[in-house]
């Protein structure tokens, strides 16, 4: 095969003709994100749209490409770079990908990219769809809240004997992975082992066989790594402090995970009081704000009428707030509750859990009682939020890192290991 001349982003490549282009591109360095491409599914699947580059500012999936003489596409622009986090988020954001209780996490290929693309929050809110886990295969579980029809399963995966297992139902934003019961109480185990690992967003379980590792030992966690993720740096400049900077804390729905991660800083807290004193926050507790601050850090989302009083008392007060951790930043495990109603939420909490007692068999309600809201919202569909601090909790250093470089401007990177969802 002869080889032919391309340019990506102005730069001149050299492939085999009609080579697949992510790996042309892969053979010369650039590493195009996909979660659905295959080498030797062809067509390709072209189903995720990750990899969107451009042609003539014409958006084209990058594995539907074949490379060709003088072929010239762009990759790395500012707009796709942009257009492939966006992407990402809106299949967070209309999934219920609950990362610090899922099985994949940290194998998981859609949290990997959420990492390499620096995704803090979703700008687009959380649909929360009440969508069904399937139990009714003899071994498997399929969970539709995580599957993201990248068509992996469908197309990739037969039995040993050739057959299919796995097809698509329905159509447009209806569609969901379908299962052949018969074929797959045949299945061996290493078979359903198979198809498991396959899943690149834990949507395909096996019962009874947990793939779940420690920290450190999973597949994206690079406990060696150094390499920096993608985050803006808020602030540039350093800024001398003529006084303390004044700092608040709160938590909100959330379990004080992160607060207790804030205190793993350890004897850093001795270098930090010299240069910042804490108002009100749990950490001293003050409990109304005795000055206006410098900033403020979140902990929780909201889900009633008291969380939301507290945070609008923080915005109110703050120059800058952050929300620190998955429960302030999209809702957390507490937003586990959004995908029914309250109704049914209360009832089952308070008139039909089995660990329940209830004489009275009344749903608590009183005046005094804050009152619980609809879902939990995530603190910035509620107040403006002016930096986000993901994880579940972040670790200390990624804390405190960004807090310094927003009040002091120290230059900061925050490594792999310490960007977590979970």
């Amino acid at each position: 095969m002869k080889k032919v001349t391309f340019y990506i982003d102005d730069q001149p490549c050299q492939a085999e003709d009609g080579k697949n282009f992510v790996d042309a591109a892969a053979e010369n360095g650039i590493s195009i994100p996909s979660l659905c491409y295959y080498p030797h599914i062809d067509p390709p699947l072209a189903t995720c749209r990750v990899c969107t580059v451009a042609i003539g500012g014409q958006p084209r999936a990058a594995c539907s490409l074949k490379v060709s003489e003088g072929l010239r596409v762009q990759v790395n622009t500012p707009d796709l770079i942009e257009n492939r986090k966006a992407i990402l988020e809106l299949i967070f954001a209309e999934g219920n990908h609950f990362c610090p209780a899922c099985e994949k996490s940290g194998d998981c290929d859609l949290q990997h990219l959420a990492y390499e693309s620096g995704i803090t929050y979703s700008r687009f809110p959380h649909t929360f769809v009440d969508r069904i886990v399937d139990f009714k295969p003899e071994r498997l579980v399929i969970d539709h809240n995580r599957c993201i029809l990248c068509k992996r399963c469908v197309e990739e995966f037969v039995t040993d004997s050739g057959k299919k297992v796995f097809s698509y139902h329905r159509r447009g934003g209806r569609t969901e992975v379908n299962v052949d019961y018969e074929l797959e109480a045949e299945m061996s185990d290493k078979e359903l082992t198979r198809a498991m690992r396959l899943c690149p967003v834990g949507a395909i379980l096996l019962r009874g066989k947990s793939e779940s590792r420690p920290f450190g030992d999973r597949k994206y966690d690079k406990p060696e790594s150094q390499e920096a993720i993608p985050l803006t740096t808020p602030v540039e400049k350093p800024v001398v402090p003529a006084k303390k900077k004044v700092v608040a804390t709160a938590s909100l729905a959330g379990c004080f995970g992160c607060h207790m991660s804030m205190l793993d800083i350890d004897l850093g807290l001795l270098d930090l009081i010299e240069l910042v004193s804490f108002d009100k926050s749990p950490l001293t507790d003050i409990k109304r704000f005795s000055r206006h601050v410098d900033i403020g850090l979140i902990e929780g989302g909201c889900c009633n009428s008291e969380n939301i009083e507290n945070l609008e008392y923080f915005r109110e007060h703050c120059d800058i707030l952050v929300s620190v951790g998955e429960c302030a930043i999209w809702g957390g495990l507490p937003a586990m509750r959004n995908t029914i109603s309250l109704e049914a939420c209360l009832e089952e909490a308070y008139l039909h859990s089995p660990v329940t007692r209830n004489a009275q068999h009344i749903i608590p309600n009183h005046e005094d009682i804050p009152k619980i809201l609809d879902r939990v919202y995530p603190c910035h569909e509620v107040v403006k939020i002016d930096y986000h601090i993901p994880g579940c909790p972040p670790s200390a250093q990624h804390i405190w890192k960004v807090v310094q470089n927003i009040l002091f401007g120290t230059k900061y990177d925050v490594i792999y290991p310490e960007f977590k969802y979970d």
